[in-house]
């Protein structure tokens, strides 16, 4: 006696190399879609971020100059707000860390004294560049 094999039409199992290119299409479109709006929220992020660095970091500088009368010299720079640079009345350090970097991996620049104030705190953003547009726009403390 011989036995009968019954095989089902669409019982196969897994998918086929259409559907899976289908699939992947469908991804690398939705990816192509979204990726831009995702990275641009990365740079607005990153400004953020420096503003507030560069708002803690005159508060520091104001602290600074409380207790000892007069703001950093160029000289000095904001390394003065975590180690006496040997002046009467610090009462550091001003900050709880080393001075921090910009988000972009770079130094804060600080001029004292300041063409747009009593000192100029400022990063050049991500071109590293003066000036700027969009995610370069430089971030300082006077705007």
């Amino acid at each position: 006696m011989m036995k009968r094999v019954i095989r089902r039409v669409g019982d196969d199992r897994g998918f086929t190399l259409i559907e899976l290119l289908v699939v992947m299409v469908i991804l690398g479109l939705l990816a192509a879609l979204v990726g831009p709006r995702a990275f641009s929220k990365v740079g607005k992020g990153k400004q953020a971020a420096a503003k507030t660095q560069i708002e803690l970091l005159s508060q520091a500088i104001e602290q600074f100059k409380v207790d000892t009368g007069r703001f950093p010299t160029n000289e000095e720079g904001l390394e003065a707000l975590r180690v006496n640079p040997g002046v009467d009345g610090w009462d550091g350090p001003y900050l709880k860390k080393k001075v921090p970097l910009d988000p972009w991996k770079q130094p804060y620049h600080y001029n004292y004294p300041g063409a747009h104030g009593d000192y100029d705190l400022f990063s050049y953003a991500a071109d590293s560049k003066e000036g700027g547009e969009g995610d370069n726009k430089d971030i300082n403390n006077w705007e």
